[in-house]
């Protein structure tokens, strides 16, 4: 009957809402990327207006520029936001790099990073992997770009020089990081936590932990079953990265990273690959997830020999500055002496 495949009311609603909520928040990121072209080039006109002219000019105009331009249009054209529009002008002097996916408040959190390379990584990857200001304030706060500098087998140098490209990376080593900050699972006040309330925590939070990890990943299972021989084994968590094109196992430990760990990734990963990645998939990543890494255990077991096996600290506070550089310091010491090692073989 015709009526039959006439879609109902509240599906021809859905879609007209999916349609009305696009416009809007195309509408939206329109008038928000013209307010940043606009404050552009009100940066522009103020360092054009100083051009050779002394300090006092400066300042001057400024203010004359605030008391009129704020009666008119509101406080946000106070002296104190004109000078932010000069230096947006001047930290981002040529307009077509402009994204339309940033708002000024985006570009007000990246001006205060002085590092061009580093300014220019949280640029693109809050661009292209969409980034709220709240999102980008985190990334900046734990040091997302310096935690990847730190890889398990390459120099740092070479690492800083390929996160600096901007095209998709598809090796570990560019996206996976050490340590891992958990604040945002609020366990720092428990002292006795288990594995299994580790785990929960994660999930309950996944949208943020999903973000920790990086580009790419996708959740695929928790306390995913593999039976061998009658035997049932339970991988923590699994995800998939699309970039990296391959699964990835983490299995999650609130202790001292110890040999038996080490093994049960390794196993998870070779059932992984042995059982489950397709042909066209790239070989299982394992990760182990620990709240105590054992670098003398790293270096003296598979973890140092096999490229798609890791483990990564991880914190449940946000760490201070000299912390994280602490961390940063250690597991470079560590990566460094591998090199050597491995140089000498």
């Amino acid at each position: 009957m015709v009526e039959d495949i006439i879609p109902s009311e509240n599906t021809i609603y859905q879609n007209i809402r999916s349609v009305l909520v696009t416009a809007r928040q195309k509408a939206s990121s329109a008038v928000n990327f013209a307010m940043v072209e606009a404050y552009w080039e009100v940066g522009r006109q103020i360092m054009e207006a100083q051009k050779n002219k002394r300090a006092e000019y400066g300042t001057k105009l400024l203010k004359y520029l605030s008391n009129h331009l704020a009666e008119e249009f509101g406080k946000g054209f106070d002296e104190t936001n004109l000078r932010k529009m000069r230096q947006f002008y001047q930290t981002f002097p040529i307009q077509d790099t402009l994204c339309l996916e940033l708002s000024w408040s985006h570009y007000r959190l990246l001006m205060k990073i002085d590092d061009a390379s580093r300014r220019e990584f949280y640029l693109t990857e809050c661009a292209e992997c969409n980034w709220s200001v709240r999102q980008l304030e985190r990334q900046i706060t734990t040091f997302y770009y310096e935690r990847l500098l730190v890889t398990q087998k390459e120099g740092k140098e070479s690492v800083k020089n390929e996160i600096e490209k901007t095209e998709p990376k598809t090796d570990p080593d560019f996206i996976l990081k050490d340590p891992y900050i958990l604040e945002f699972l609020d366990l720092k006040e428990n002292k006795n936590y288990h594995e299994n309330e580790l785990e929960q925590a994660l999930i309950d939070n996944l949208l943020e932990f999903l973000l920790e990890l990086g580009r790419g990943f996708s959740f695929v299972a928790r306390q995913k079953r593999i039976t061998i021989d009658g035997d049932n084994y339970y991988i923590d968590l699994v995800f998939y990265n699309y970039l990296l094109k391959c699964f990835v196992v983490i299995d999650l430990k609130t202790g001292k990273l110890t040999y038996q760990d080490i093994g049960q990734i390794d196993f998870y990963v070779r059932y992984y690959n042995e059982n489950i990645k397709q042909t066209d998939d790239n070989p299982t990543i394992g990760i182990i997830l620990c709240s105590e890494k054992n670098d003398t255990m790293v270096k003296y077991s598979v973890l140092s020999e096999n490229d798609r096996l890791f483990a990564s600290k991880y914190m449940l506070y946000l760490p201070t500055e000299e912390e994280l550089k602490r961390e940063l310091e250690r597991e470079r010491l560590l990566i460094e002496s591998k090199l050597r090692e491995n140089n000498h073989v």
